[in-house]
């Protein structure tokens, strides 16, 4: 685990896609800087739009908090709890229709 500032800036790249194909929004932090558990990122500066059938990148700074030791356990067990309910579990026998 990172032993580092609790809070720093950082550059990254934001790369947006609004096409027939894909809609998603992607940041990459500069550096090989490890996001852990709990850990939170906020990307600075103005609102972005991206048009229907456009895609673009940007170049901003992004912030970076790390979260506490319980914090980060406590979202450990979150998630294994929540993925539970993509689980399902019968013990009814197979019906044919």
């Amino acid at each position: 685990m990172s032993r580092g500032p609790r809070r720093f800036d950082v550059n990254c790249t934001i790369d947006i896609e609004h096409t027939n194909e894909h809609l998603h929004a992607h940041v990459a932090l500069e550096g090989d800087i490890p996001i852990y558990p709990g850990d939170r990122v906020r990307v600075h500066g103005s609102a972005i739009r991206v048009n229907y059938g456009e895609s673009a990148s940007f170049k901003r700074v992004a912030t970076v908090m790390r979260a506490s030791w319980l914090s980060r356990q406590w979202t450990r067990l979150l998630a294994r709890l929540e993925i539970t309910e993509l689980y399902e579990v019968s013990f009814s026998p197979v019906r044919k229709l």
